[in-house]
């Protein structure tokens, strides 16, 4: 069980920061002026509707779906901490506490699961010592 936690931890931390970074170069992509465009038209909140879903998933492929899709799971109870007109601000503080959260309070809980206990054995004849 307490592996399995730590798998957990490790996966969902990964989607976490793999689905910031693709954000990030989506972000750094675009030219100044277009950025500052589509900041007044819609921020892309870390969980979006079903309308903003729709048109994310016609612009990404199917990889890229997948791992927003978690990524939007793993963020939907931290989407509404922050209303801010920056996108980075808007992305990058669910993508915080998803990491504090998933990463490593889930880090911890694993910690404290105890561990059945080893049977030290005698090298030479298999033995319980």
């Amino acid at each position: 069980m307490r592996t399995l936690v730590r798998i957990v931890a490790v996966v969902a931390s990964l989607v976490i920061v793999l689905s910031f970074a693709m954000f990030a170069a989506d972000q750094g992509a675009r030219g100044r002026d277009e950025q500052l465009q589509k900041l007044q038209e819609q921020i892309a909140p870390p969980a979006p509707g079903a309308n903003a879903e729709r048109l994310r998933e016609a612009r990404h492929g199917k990889l890229r779906e997948a791992v927003d899709d978690a990524n939007d799971f793993l963020l939907k109870p931290f989407a509404g901490a922050v209303t801010s007109s920056n996108p980075w601000v808007a992305r990058g503080v669910p993508a915080l506490l998803g990491l504090l959260v998933w990463g490593f309070l889930l880090g911890l809980l694993a910690n404290l699961i105890p561990q059945r206990a080893r049977t030290v054995r005698d090298w030479r004849t298999g033995q319980p010592i």
